[in-house]
């Protein structure tokens, strides 16, 4: 049995999210809350026996138009990535093979979300900071944002980030 991140939706939108099958990754707890600007997405999969397809367009299932597209992928499992916050940028996140563990804070909440699938999306608003561990070996995590790259929106130091944040 494969252990997924299941998001269950409310009439109000996200809701709480809950594991199933806890003893594939029982250094992560309980997922309950996560931090202020990120919201799960289940991807919707349009398929038949000749495969499987998700479409994602601005304005319809993106809340943003997505201005930069890259790939994070070949990384060893005790390769750690990311150690920064966006002031402005949004992401969305998506594990479309293997997986990873996507660590994210906004100065009060922290939560590991295990993205093991490529019909689900993380979606990262700004001041997140983002940390991605465990890394598979066939992990290919897609990243769609809301800007293109640009160095003086990243806070890369985590006082500093906590410091802004904090007010």
């Amino acid at each position: 049995m494969s252990r997924r991140l299941i998001h269950q939706i409310d009439g109000c939108g996200a809701a709480p999210l809950r594991y199933d099958n806890l003893d594939l990754y029982p250094d992560y707890p309980l997922l309950l809350d996560l931090p202020k600007n990120c919201r799960i997405h289940d991807l919707a999969v349009h398929g038949d026996a000749r495969g499987s397809l998700i479409a994602l367009e601005n304005g319809t299932q993106l809340p943003f138009d997505v201005a930069r597209v890259y790939y994070i992928f070949n990384n060893g499992p005790s390769v750690e990535r990311g150690f920064h916050a966006h002031e402005r940028l949004t992401q969305w996140a998506i594990c479309v093979s293997g997986s990873c563990v996507m660590r994210l804070d906004d100065g009060t909440t922290r939560a590991d979300v295990a993205l093991d699938r490529p019909d689900r999306a993380i979606e990262i608003g700004s001041m997140i900071w983002r940390e991605m561990h465990n890394f598979s070996s066939d992990a290919v995590l897609l990243v769609l944002a809301s800007a293109p790259y640009d160095t003086s929106d990243y806070i890369n130091d985590y006082d500093t980030f906590i410091k802004k944040v904090q007010g």
